[in-house]
Parts: structure tokens; sequence; C-alpha cells
């Protein structure tokens, strides 16, 4: 018990330093008007049926403040009109252009794919890739060009403010913070040239032209379904400068509507986060369940024991009792760190309290990704989602 619990308290205290550090530091996109020179931006947006949110993300790009920019939808075979509704929106704007997808070749995922080809129709120096289900504030494009050029990026990959309604949603969704603010330190991400502390979020990636092509576009990573993280390690590798931020409100997005979606959506990527690796993955969900939800139980065992042997024999269990406090403050550690990144990222601190819950659902994440893994993988749109986590 005793080296259970210290093994729980270093990985808590550890996660709550770097969850700290990365609060006060991380960077947020701020309204600005400081630009010089305001480089060219293509913002490129691969959309298989998106009618529900294509019209409104078109709304909201063609707002933008921004002077001097492109917005290029790629209408990836949808069937339910997805290109009609954009233009219909865009009222004849010169700005948009929709692109019909050409068929998915042997090889490619079919983002990746859509990617590529909204890359090549680009004239931008920037390449702003960005999805469908993402909203832009009309400031949101000078606040990211206005950090490029403050940090001087190559790729600058921006984390938008998850918008969350469900309980499935808001008990998965904002884990991704707790990932990126609790696990990653900022200062090694952005200031070490090691590729395995790299992280980027493929809701929004801004590229340098030149950078994007030098480390071989989609075309490299095309077969690759953590294409984002892989981007990010890929930039480092090669000597470029990789920079994060938060997207503050200014960038948003409801990533899945339901608990359905969310399971699946994190599901079909989850086993890539860990290399492809079964193994990885089980022993992930066996430290997470270790630090976040071990305590809880353990707590709940040993006050029963606590009581049990106070009422049998009438004395109490000093080691029990330090047991049980020891317990109570990993509990509100692990809470803490939740609810700390929470608060970070515009989520609601409350649901910090039902952790246990959301580790138990994304146990069941894993055990669908693992199932998918021996039956063929799982399907996305309508698509089989091969995974490959090789780089070229």
């Amino acid at each position: 018990m005793f080296f259970l619990l210290t093994f729980v308290t270093l990985a808590l205290s550890g996660m709550a330093v770097i969850a700290i550090a990365n609060t006060l530091t991380f960077p947020r996109l701020k309204r600005s008007s400081d630009l010089s020179l305001p480089p060219r931006l293509s913002i490129l947006v691969p959309a298989r049926n998106e009618a529900a949110v294509i019209g409104q993300t078109v709304r909201g790009l063609l707002a933008q403040t921004y002077p001097h920019f492109e917005v290029i939808v790629l209408d990836d075979n949808s069937s339910d009109g997805t290109a009609a509704l954009a233009l219909a929106t865009a009222k004849g704007d010169p700005r948009l252009c929709v692109l019909p997808g050409k068929p998915l070749p042997s090889g490619w995922l079919g983002k990746n794919w859509a990617c590529h080809q909204l890359a090549h129709a680009a004239d931008g120096d920037w390449l702003i890739f960005t999805d469908a289900d993402v909203r832009w504030s009309p400031d949101a494009l000078t606040a990211l060009a206005a950090e490029m050029a403050r940090t001087q990026a190559d790729l600058l990959t921006v984390w938008p403010t998850q918008q969350t309604q469900s309980w499935g949603e808001r008990l998965v969704v904002p884990l991704m913070a707790l990932v990126i603010l609790g696990y990653l330190p900022l200062l090694l991400v952005h200031h070490t040239p090691w590729p395995a502390l790299a992280a980027a979020n493929g809701q929004c990636l801004a590229f340098r032209r030149k950078v994007y092509e030098a480390i071989g576009g989609h075309l490299a990573l095309r077969d690759n379904v953590l294409e984002d993280v892989n981007f990010a390690r890929r930039v480092k590798a090669k000597g470029f400068r990789l920079r994060m931020a938060d997207g503050a409100g200014l960038i948003n997005c409801r990533m899945y509507p339901d608990w359905p979606s969310v399971r699946d959506g994190f599901a079909k990527n989850i086993l890539a986060g860990y290399g492809g690796s079964v193994i990885f993955l089980i022993l992930a969900t066996f430290f997470h369940w270790l630090v976040f939800l071990c305590p809880w139980l353990l707590l709940i065992i040993n006050n029963q024991l606590s009581i049990i042997n106070s009422q049998r024999f009438l004395f109490i269990d000093h080691w029990q009792l330090t047991v049980n406090y020891w317990l109570f403050v990993l509990i509100v550690l692990g809470i803490g760190i939740r609810m700390l990144t929470a608060v970070a990222t515009s989520q609601r601190p409350g649901d910090a309290l039902l952790l246990p819950l959301s580790v138990l659902l994304m146990t069941r994440i894993a055990v669908q990704a693992i199932w998918w893994h021996w039956h063929g993988g799982p399907r996305w749109k309508g698509r089989m989602v091969k995974r490959s986590t090789v780089e070229r």
C-alpha cells in the first residue's frame, strides 16, 4: 500500500507542477491590429457531409477583419449538399472557392487526401488548415497572424476553445486539455529539439508554406491517422520552430454532439497516440486507473475497514486513519489538476468532481479502439480508417 500511494503521489505531484507552469505560461490568442505588411493567408477547409455546420463556418470565415486572405473549401464527395450550401452562404464573395474533391486514391486517408488537394490549390504565404466545425470570431484570423509574427513560428497550432453540451462531451472532451497542460511541459515543447515533446491539434494548423513543403506536406503522412501530432514532430525533427497557443474564445469548436460520436471520434485516434500499440494503450489505461480512480476505491475500502475495526475491536487503527487522510489528499489533488486545466481552457470546473466517471468513459473508448484494431479498423464518415503511424 505504501509504495502504491507513494507512486500515485509522485505522479500527481508532477502533473500538478506541469499544469500550474503551463497555465501560467501557455500563449493565448489576443485581439490585435498591429500587423505591418500582412502576409496572404489561405484558410483551407476539408468538408465531407458537413451540411449541418458549413454555412455557419463559411459565414464566420468571410467575416474576418484580416485584410488579405482566401478561403478554400474542398467538398470531399459529400452526399448532403455541402458544396451548394457553402456557395449559397458566400453569396458570390470572391474570397471563397469551393473545389470538388477527387476520388480517394489507394493508400490515403480521406482527410489527408483532401488537405493535400487544398494545399495545391492555395496561393497564400501561410497555409491554415481548419476543420469544418471550427468557429472563427471576426478578429480570430488577425489574432492568429499576430501570434505567428510574434513567435516567428514555422508551425503554429491553436487549441480551440471546446464547446461541450451533452454529458458525454463534458466528461471526455476537456480531458484533451488535461493531457496537454498536465503532461507536456510547454517550455520543453517550444525550446528543445526533441520530436517526442511535440503536440498539435488538427482543428487549426498554420504552416509557413515553405516549411509545409520542406517536411513533405500531407503526402508524407498520407496514411497517418494522427497526422497533426506527426506534423509537429516532423517540424521539430527538421529544425523548424513549433509553437502552440490557446484559442481563448476567438477560435471555438464543438467536436462531437453526443456520446456515440465522442466515443467513436476519440476511439479512432487514441491507439495511434500510443504508437499503434495495444500494450501501451492498456498500460496507459491502467496508469489512469491508478492515479485518478484507485484513490477513490481505496478510500472507500479503507474507511470501511476502519469502521469495522472500531466497532469490533474498540480501537482506532492510526495507520488506517493516516491512509484515509493520504487518499483524501490524492483525490483532492487529482480533482484540482482537472479543475485547473478546465478553468485555463474555459471549461466547467465543476465537472472535475466527476473525474472517476471520465476515467471509466475513457476506458470504454480504449476498449472500442482495441476492438476496432482487431476487427479491421473503425469507420468514420462512411469510410474505413486504416491506421498507420509510419512516417516517410
